[in-house]
């Protein structure tokens, strides 16, 4: 009925206006919806509100967010409560290029939600509860590059190739706990890959020729358990795979190692192993699969255990591996590290590492014979392990790391600066030395360097001052972080100087460092400059002295923008800070200038005027609260809100006989007794309580507004708990103006217990107002009063 009721209305207005009046009329209606959509959006994820990136992760959605539009390129919308993805809540997002949808509770998709987003680049899927994969979502999905899926509840990727449609995919993550089953056909049309993850740690089924589809992948993740199962997979890859990084795997015997045979066949550049666990016995299978393997080139090794004590039996071929260059061990754990051996076993490997670094793993002592046979080692890094004065000289003995130009020894267990420099005095190449956060603590006079030394870390090392203990040759120079007071150091060559977190309260003399073209001095103490000094330095390129003390910032700033005329060096000091103080004379100190208190103490004045500001709102809040201010605010708004709605809401909207406004203590009475008595009564009452009627998540007074609305009469329980409740006080009395300036017949007060008008607050005046000319029903305690009682109150509804 209502359908053809507006069929008619519509075609008698077509015959009144014109096509003109119905276009404007259609302008009118999409741009209302359009406000309308853009108001909800607005709402529910206000980051979205006239930008182009909506970041609406982590606000507790179930849903995704109304009113988007082509404007919008990217979303987040991870770490949600989204369950469902339905066809129309994405359809307007035409020009989407990121969606971000992980760790949400997503368990269905309707098929067709994606089809609008043909320009969606990345979609992450990833940490949901999908239990299948639908090729239908990624069909239109032309420019996808990245999805990831991995962390969903499926088993395996389904009968049908769901990914055949992605074309210009580059990046694959796959898998979950529960995922058991690879079949052919799963990566059908994926020709490239730049990075493909699958997490398969329970994975048991792999069909032959599953990943053979793929022709190229740059790096390839696995996370398994299964030696077979990855020896399967491994087949399918020996020719496309470039990087191969396997975690999780344990290699426990030489016996299953056989089935790894197939790897001495593939192409890989690099492997990688992490969270993997190596024994003696599969050490040296592992070394000659690798050893056979014609393209290896680096190998890594990652967060692995390793139990044993390095006693391997190694018989290496004839013709190894002549392309291995790279070797890297971070954080391996070896549990009897005290008892390895010299690994004497491995020497024949040796001689070609151009780049080897070993992080974190116990080291105490390269032995001289290891060292010696590191003919080609150009970088070598043993950061973070337990290397001490005299280990090291005798890992550095004559003849080790014969072409050596990097070495990395910070975070070790050195001392003795001068012992240290002396022992790599004979690394003729040796260009790059990192020997930071040692404890050195003091620092000789002179000391022995390799000739060619040209960068120096000795930050965090505790060393008190700088001597001729530096080496001369120097370009690059870092002593931060050690508490220096001075710095006077000739150094010709130098060229980058960084002594930021030191105590210098005067900047470097220049002569001595003629050079220099970089300096960083930030977190130091200074606070004072003369202009002969800061002239000196008119060659360097690059000055940071931010956060420093100088007495004040913006003077120190005129002084060089105008007069030494290097305001492009001076990194961190916007023109903002530069003011229109008078300039500093020539050659004066900055502190010798007297300058206004809010260009010297402008830290001073901002706090005390925070300080001021934030009293000053306490106050007003105070204030406000004790008057009321607030509630008279918000009462104001609800009576113009009242103002602009009809007087009357239509016949059709009313659905309760009375809307029951009262306290929470008075619950008792009115649930347990008012609420039986005219319920059950013939013929019964419909009563709108706030506790079983009001529509959850609707704001509280939007929901009195309405079910007043909806409500032939309203019943006031009065009583003392009700004039003192903040229910009376602030949102209740929303409803009053509305409610007294359209009928003041709609109200029908009951006085649960005796109480004064008086008592009532001057502000309800309307309430006030009604008690003193208005009659009132008073609930008697006599029982037989009682019955007359409910007899007048439901006359009063029924007039």
């Amino acid at each position: 009925m209502h359908l053809i009721f507006a069929l008619i209305v519509f075609h008698i207005l077509g015959n009144i206006m014109s096509a003109h009046t119905w276009q404007v009329l259609a302008i009118y209606m999409a741009l209302a919806a359009s406000l309308s959509e853009q108001q909800a959006l607005k709402q529910t994820c206000p980051s979205c509100d006239a930008t182009q990136l909506c970041n609406c992760s982590s606000m507790g959605l179930e849903f995704i967010p109304p009113g988007l539009t082509a404007k919008i390129t990217g979303l987040n919308l991870a770490h949600n409560r989204i369950k469902h993805i339905q066809s129309q809540d994405l359809k307007q997002a035409v020009n989407l290029r990121t969606l971000l949808l992980q760790s949400n509770k997503i368990s269905s998709i309707d098929e067709d939600s994606f089809q609008s987003l043909e320009k969606l680049e990345l979609l992450d899927l990833s940490n949901n509860s999908l239990a299948h994969l639908s090729p239908v979502w990624f069909g239109h999905l032309f420019s996808l590059q990245h999805l990831h899926l991995q962390g969903n509840s499926y088993r395996d990727l389904g009968q049908s190739p769901p990914f055949s449609r992605l074309r210009n995919l580059s990046s694959l993550h796959l898998g979950n706990p529960q995922f058991s089953v690879i079949r052919q056909g799963n990566f059908e049309g994926i020709e490239f890959l730049h990075k493909l993850w699958i997490d398969g740690s329970n994975l048991s089924q792999y069909e032959q020729g599953s990943l053979k589809s793929i022709k190229q992948i740059n790096h390839m993740i696995i996370n398994i358990r299964s030696i077979t199962t990855f020896s399967e997979i491994v087949r399918d890859l020996v020719y496309s795979v470039s990087w191969l990084e396997v975690r999780g795997i344990a290699f426990r015997s030489s016996a299953e190692m056989q089935v790894l045979r197939v790897m001495s066949s593939s192409f890989a550049k690099k492997i990688s192993f992490r969270q993997a666990l190596l024994t003696d016995a599969t050490v040296p299978e592992i070394v000659s699969i690798l050893e056979d393997m014609p393209k290896l080139v680096e190998l890594e090794l990652v967060d692995c255990r390793l139990l044993g004590t390095g006693q391997w039996k190694m018989e290496f071929q004839e013709k190894k591996s002549q392309t291995l260059r790279v070797f890297t061990i971070k954080n391996l754990a070896i549990e009897e590290f005290y008892l390895f051996t010299d690994l004497q076993a491995v020497e024949g490997l040796l001689s070609l590492f151009t780049r080897v670094t070993v992080q974190n793993t116990k080291v105490f002592l390269v032995p001289c014979k290891i060292s010696q046979h590191l003919r080609s080692l150009i970088y070598l890094d043993l950061s973070a392990n337990l290397i001490g004065d005299l280990s090291l000289e005798h890992s550095a003995c004559q003849g080790a790391w014969p072409s050596l130009q990097t070495l990395n020894l910070s975070q070790n267990s050195l001392s003795d600066l001068e012992m240290t420099g002396k022992s790599l005095s004979h690394l003729a190449n040796l260009i790059v030395l990192d020997i930071s956060q040692n404890n050195f603590g003091e620092i000789p006079e002179e000391c022995t360097w390799p000739t060619h030394l040209k960068y120096l870390n000795l930050s965090s090392t505790h060393i008190p001052k700088v001597t001729r203990c530096i080496p001369q040759s120097l370009e690059v120079l870092d002593v931060s972080g050690n508490n220096l007071k001075e710095f006077g150091l000739q150094l010709l060559s130098l060229k980058e100087l960084y002594l930021t977190r030191n105590q210098l309260k005067t900047l470097p003399g220049a002569a001595p460092i003629p050079n220099l073209v970089s300096l960083s001095i930030r977190r130091n103490k200074l606070n004072s400059f003369s202009k002969e000094e800061f002239e000196s330095f008119r060659r360097m390129e690059l000055l940071d002295a931010r956060d420093n003390n100088f007495i004040c910032s913006c003077e120190f700033l005129s002084f060089v923008h105008h007069e030494a005329g290097l305001a492009q060096v001076l990194v961190g000091w916007p023109d903002r800070y530069v003011c229109d103080s008078p300039l500093a004379v020539r050659g004066a100190q900055v502190g010798a200038v007297r300058l206004s208190l809010m260009e010297c103490h402008r830290s001073l004045v901002v706090s005390l005027i925070c300080v001021l500001v934030f009293l000053v709102v306490l106050l007003l809040v105070a204030v406000s609260y004790k008057y009321h201010v607030v509630w008279y605010l918000r009462m104001t708004w609800a009576w113009l809100q009242a103002k602009r709605k009809p007087k009357r809401a239509p016949p059709k909207d009313v659905c309760y006989d009375a809307f029951v406004s009262y306290s929470e203590n008075d619950s008792e009475w009115v649930e347990n007794t008012m609420v039986r008595e005219l319920e059950q009564a013939c013929p019964p009452f419909r009563l709108c309580l706030h506790k079983r009627d009001f529509v959850p998540g609707k704001w509280i007074v939007d929901n009195i507004i309405d079910s007043i609305e909806k409500s032939r009469k309203t019943l006031f329980v009065l009583s003392e708990h009700f004039v003192r409740s903040e229910w009376c006080k602030y949102e209740l009395d929303f409803s009053h103006f509305r409610l007294f300036d359209e009928n003041n017949d709609a109200a029908i007060l009951i006085l649960l217990e005796p109480i004064q008008s008086k008592a009532i607050p001057k502000r309800f005046c309307k309430l006030r107002k009604i008690m003193n000319t208005k009659t009132y029903l008073e609930w008697p305690l006599d029982e037989e009063q009682q019955q007359v009682f409910w007899y007048n109150l439901k006359i009063a509804l029924r007039s």
